[in-house]
């Protein structure tokens, strides 16, 4: 006898009459979830607005108290408070987390400026996408979950030991509140999904670059720039050298992109600058890649070109690449399988942006991104959400845990080992 038995079909965990059940509940719940999404839409939530994300985390609370979750609020004085709910079921059972973000990347009196509406199929209006349309994907996902677990009855229509759902207040600025808590709740589960919309063309998301946010102040000294300029160290010339030094980053190693994005310095023409500052993006397909540019800059920041001059790198923000796990390639088999049984057909990408999803792959647990419904035109004017993809793309979502929860392969299997 084989040593392991064979993994179940992708997709095939979940029975049909599940499957139909879950998309029946989501189309009934689709008026519903249209008033909620331009309910949400009303609430200006930029990051650094604190009232507004705090608002919309407040209605998320409502909701998954209403379904029976237990609540946490993680609080914090500045940014949005981070707000954790748990579904907890038989011992044993899997292990899921969920990400979806409160936040958005538009300021104070968008909404009122672009309120939300649909035309021509799409809905329209600030985070419409990006991603209040996807985390009311998931919370309406669970709501379908739970009333297929009361119908049914039993442990295999609720096969979740516990199923955590986290609504990060600050995902657009790189999650620096919230990735404590997403850490600690993702350290012992099978798998993670991700919320943000699928891409325009109704792809999900099974990689990601990683990201390197750095800033380099380079320290000068100041002379007068007509007396003497030979007692002078040009900050700015030496900020000058990094950059071009920093482009060249660029393809060195396959995937590797690097871009000087803000650069500042110097207070008059007449003075030789004795400060400078560079903001750098650095991103990578594979955290080796990552590691390696990474180390080349800080490499060109300690040998400077211009003489007696000094560079600090400070790490601003840092995603390790979602890579494309053994586990996140069975969630694709499964996902993709799904999609079909539902009629459509959807594909997984690599996408360059960073999101969550980052932080989970960078700990090693299977993740998919990309799985709320269909939009595009992020941080724009334009941004949009396909309204015909909300009830299947929030039944894949649920048909994808369901799997998870049924599937030994990520149960321990070609997911993780088990804690």
């Amino acid at each position: 006898m084989p040593d392991t038995l064979p993994l179940p079909a992708p997709g095939l965990v979940v029975r049909e009459a599940e499957l139909t059940a879950l998309r029946a509940s989501l189309e009934t719940d689709l008026r519903g979830y249209l008033a909620d999404l331009a309910s949400l839409v009303a609430i200006d939530s930029g990051s650094y607005d604190k009232a507004g994300v705090d608002e919309v985390g407040r209605w998320v609370a409502g909701f998954f108290e209403r379904l029976g979750a237990r609540l946490a609020v993680h609080p914090d004085a500045t940014l949005g408070d981070t707000v954790v709910a748990t579904f907890d079921g038989p011992p044993g059972g899997a292990r899921l987390l969920l990400i979806g973000h409160l936040d958005t990347v538009f300021p104070v009196g968008t909404a009122a400026a672009r309120p939300f509406r649909i035309e021509d199929g799409r809905a329209l209006g600030p985070g419409v996408s990006d991603m209040k349309g996807g985390l009311l994907a998931g919370l309406y996902a669970i709501r379908a979950l739970r009333r297929l677990a009361e119908a049914v009855g039993g442990e295999a229509a609720w096969p979740f030991e516990r199923l955590v759902f986290v609504a990060n207040p600050d995902e657009e600025i790189g999650s620096p509140v919230s990735s404590p808590v997403i850490r600690a709740e993702a350290a012992d589960v099978d798998a993670c999904l991700v919320l943000e919309a699928g891409r325009a063309n109704g792809d999900i998301v099974s990689s990601r670059k990683g990201i390197l946010d750095a800033r380099l102040t380079i320290h000068g000294r100041a002379a007068h720039a007509g007396v003497e300029p030979e007692k002078g160290r040009n900050a700015i010339v030496e900020a000058a050298h990094q950059a071009l030094g920093i482009t060249g980053l660029n393809g060195r190693w396959e995937g590797v992109t690097a871009n000087v994005g803000v650069v500042a310095g110097g207070t008059r023409p007449n003075v030789v600058a004795d400060l400078a500052t560079l903001e750098v993006d650095l991103r990578a397909v594979r955290r080796t890649e990552l590691e390696a540019a990474e180390a080349e800059l800080r490499r060109m920041a300690a040998s400077p070109t211009v003489a007696d001059v000094s560079i600090e790198v400070e790490e601003m923000s840092r995603w390790w690449p979602m890579e494309r796990l053994l586990g996140s390639a069975r969630l694709v088999d499964h996902a993709l399988a799904l999609a079909r049984r539902l009629g459509f057909e959807t594909r997984d990408a690599a996408t360059g942006g960073a999101s969550d999803a980052n932080t989970t792959a960078g700990l090693g647990i299977p993740s998919l991104d990309g799985l709320g419904p269909i939009g595009g035109d992020d941080h724009s004017p334009s941004e949009w959400l396909a309204v015909d993809s909300v009830v299947p793309r929030a039944t894949l979502v649920a048909g994808l845990a369901l799997a998870i929860g049924r599937d030994p392969g990520l149960l321990g299997g070609a997911g993780r080992e088990r804690r």
